[in-house]
């Protein structure tokens, strides 16, 4: 399975979306710096992850959400 996440940086106030097929090793790295596009934004919560069957699935999925916003893809899933 393929999980793709959003994220939500406490520090700066901002989302990230990312894909992987280990999330609890994949949010450990985001919060302890290991990932350049992240680690200014340490301290990271979980706020979305979907699981999709196949890898394209979910690099269609988050470039979608990417192209979307994180803030406002969020949002129009709470209007339903």
């Amino acid at each position: 399975m393929y999980i793709v996440y959003i994220i939500y940086s406490l520090t700066t106030s901002k989302y990230y979306t990312g894909q992987t097929i280990n999330l609890e090793d994949r949010i450990r790295r985001h919060n302890s710096g290991l990932s350049k596009s992240t680690k200014s934004g340490i301290k990271w919560e979980l706020k979305y992850k979907i699981e999709l069957i196949s890898r394209s699935e979910a690099m269609l999925l988050e470039i979608f959400i990417k192209k979307r916003g994180a803030k406002r893809y969020l949002e129009d899933l709470n209007s339903y």
